[in-house]
């Protein structure tokens, strides 16, 4: 008995440490490794011209807030032909729907920012279903990362990609 109480003890400590954890992680300048964080409290924001985007090919992840609901993540990034991407995959798995809701917050409102290297970028997160370009950014993803993406995983929703267009020129 003495064994389950000290069992039952451990596990409950264990889970409150991680809900305090991912708990915190919500009011952080930005995501802590693989988990969400706050908005966005530190950085340069850069308006005017439209950068030239290829700065990011060899950056292997980046951080991105979505306006609302206000909390920042890390992911990958693609740039081709002067448009930057973010791919999103295991949407249609168990662990895609539970993990991955940014995804769908973000075809709800795109408004984002994005912060590479300390600068930050307003954008809109604009979902690609079809494009020309979408071959070559699959393609990417797949070299860059070392990742199975194809355009099969794009048209069974699988894999969902987003264009992180400049603000209001969706």
């Amino acid at each position: 008995m003495k064994v389950l109480r000290w069992f039952g003890y451990t596990v409950l400590s264990v889970a409150l440490i991680v809900a305090l954890i991912l708990f915190g992680t919500r009011y952080a300048d930005g995501p802590v490794g693989i988990l969400a964080g706050g908005p966005f409290t530190s950085g340069e924001t850069v308006t005017g011209e439209e950068p030239d985007w290829r700065f990011v090919r060899d950056t292997p992840t980046i951080e991105f807030q979505l306006e609302n609901p206000a909390r920042s993540r890390t992911t990958w990034i693609i740039e081709h032909e002067g448009k930057i991407y973010i791919p999103c995959g295991y949407m249609t798995t168990t662990w895609g729907r539970i993990w991955k809701r940014w995804p769908i917050e973000a075809e709800r409102d795109g408004r984002a920012i994005l912060r590479v290297d300390g600068k930050l970028y307003a954008r809109d997160l604009v979902r690609v279903k079809t494009d020309p370009a979408l071959e070559s950014v699959v393609d990417k993803l797949s070299s860059k990362y070392e990742v199975p993406a194809t355009m099969e995983a794009i048209e069974s929703e699988s894999l969902w990609v987003f264009e992180m267009a400049p603000s209001g020129q969706e």
